[in-house]
């Protein structure tokens, strides 16, 4: 009995925790996918009594132009910056690998202050740096000869506006990107890159025939998490430009937060919110699948 129970007792121990965080997860989730079949608005948020009205919500997402134009660009914005991230997240794991101890120990010790900033603090710093009149940014292009950036205003236009974001959320995706592909290189025997280089492998063809293949499971498992994370980016966009000017900026999330924000439609931005979730599932399960084989 006594050995019954001790063997119980590390999953009574964590069952607070899971059931705590099982809630806080997944009733939203549940939550949101009942609103979304719902007539919600401001009447049925007051007094209650919200009802079921199907697949109008979808009906009417699916069916309007909108809503596929800021789906186009929410993939045009993940796929440029999971691009961005995952490839400079490369550079910088394999130049810390060749570095010295002190120099990489500096450099590791930056990514993790700039992983550890606030999101909102960086975008507020990034406001300052990209100001019209007094931004560091024009004052250093101006200096290096680019008058025409002389009280440039970058939120003024979509496409520089989009531009500042992408560096922004690169800036901070890349050191939790950057310092996993490390630790998972560090695993790598050195004898394989020995025998790579006697076999007279250059530096990109022992990258892809050694640590590529090694390494391809955890490059999947990055890329997957980077493409959930910018996809579903919100706090960033909004205080930046709240997905102006002129919508440039508008992905599924910030779409989904000013429908339910400005048009008080609570049941169309939960029916954005769930096919979100659902884009996202299709577009990864694949790879999670095979990672979990592998």
């Amino acid at each position: 009995m006594w050995t019954r129970t001790r063997s119980y007792w590390p999953y009574l121990l964590i069952a607070p925790a899971v059931a705590g965080g099982a809630f806080l997860l997944l009733y939203p989730l549940f939550k949101a996918a009942v609103i979304s079949f719902q007539h919600f608005r401001m009447g049925e948020l007051i007094r209650g009594g919200a009802a079921f009205v199907g697949l109008d919500n979808y009906t009417e997402l699916l069916t309007g132009a909108e809503f596929w134009e800021v789906l186009l660009r929410t993939v045009v914005w993940t796929a440029i910056n999971v691009v961005l991230i995952v490839g400079l997240s490369t550079g910088i794991a394999l130049m810390l690998v060749r570095l010295g101890r002190g120099l990489r120990l500096a450099l590791m010790s930056a990514l993790a202050l700039a992983w550890a900033m606030p999101i909102i603090a960086a975008t507020t710093v990034f406001q300052w740096l990209f100001q019209s009149e007094l931004g560091l940014v024009n004052w250093l292009l101006v200096t290096l000869g680019l008058e025409s950036f002389q009280g440039y205003t970058w939120f003024a236009d979509g496409t520089a506006t989009f531009a500042v974001l992408v560096v922004l959320v690169v800036w901070q995706s890349v050191p939790f990107a950057a310092l996993t592909l490390y630790a998972g290189l560090t695993t790598i025997p050195g004898e394989l890159y020995e025998s790579a280089r006697i076999d007279g492998g250059t530096g990109w063809q022992v990258f892809w025939k050694v640590t590529f293949p090694i390494l391809r499971s955890l490059f999947a498992l990055v890329a997957s998490l980077e493409v959930i994370w910018v996809a579903k980016c919100f706090p960033q966009i909004w205080v930046l430009s709240q997905g102006g000017p002129d919508d440039a900026t508008t992905t599924l999330p910030v779409y989904a937060f000013k429908i339910a924000r400005v048009l008080h439609r609570y049941d169309l931005g939960s029916a954005v919110a769930m096919l979100t979730v659902v884009i996202l599932a299709i577009a990864l399960v694949s790879n999670l699948r095979r990672m979990v084989r592998q």
